[in-house]
């Protein structure tokens, strides 16, 4: 049987986050370092659980660092974003193989992302691996005007997934 929303977001003590969905820390690694592009020390690595529901979509937004994300229960998971080319590109990330999804999947340090529940889903429990680890100092959350006026061919999307 399918659990729900509630269950998740009570069982693994999630909280809101800010570009949208339910979160929460899981590690940060005790080793830091300085990496190249980045402004002080971080950690090497960082993970969440990540839940979006059908309601709520984790908006375009983009970080310093390679991310990767890992299925877990509830419904497919889309992810969208562009590629340095500026190509919009889609990754399916669910178990269902024969449809082209995928378990796991990387987007890229420095793309703009966004991800939301595949339609007529109800949610998705994901993780996301960040390294070098998560900072909000190295978070971006996209201004709509912006991104149309770079990749206006994905007006749509854009306008889906996007809040300001």
């Amino acid at each position: 049987m399918k659990k729900t929303i509630n269950y998740w977001v009570e069982k693994l003590a999630l909280l809101p986050h800010p570009e949208g969905g339910f979160y929460k820390e899981t590690y940060r690694s005790p080793v830091q370092g300085s990496f190249h592009g980045f402004d002080g020390d971080r950690n090497v690595v960082t993970g969440i659980y990540f839940l979006l529901t059908k309601d709520n979509f984790s908006a375009f937004h983009r970080i310093k660092s390679d991310e990767m994300w890992h299925f877990y229960a509830g419904d497919s998971l889309e992810i969208y974003w562009f590629s340095p080319q500026g190509e919009l590109a889609v990754i399916n990330l669910g178990l269902d193989l024969e449809k082209g999804e995928v378990p796991q999947a990387v987007v890229p340090r420095d793309c703009w992302f966004a991800s939301r529940v595949k339609q007529g889903g109800d949610y998705a429990l994901v993780g996301c691996t960040v390294a070098p680890g998560f900072d909000f100092q190295d978070f971006e959350l996209a201004n709509r005007e912006d991104l149309l006026n770079i990749y206006p061919r994905s007006a749509e999307i854009i306008n889906q997934l996007t809040r300001q």
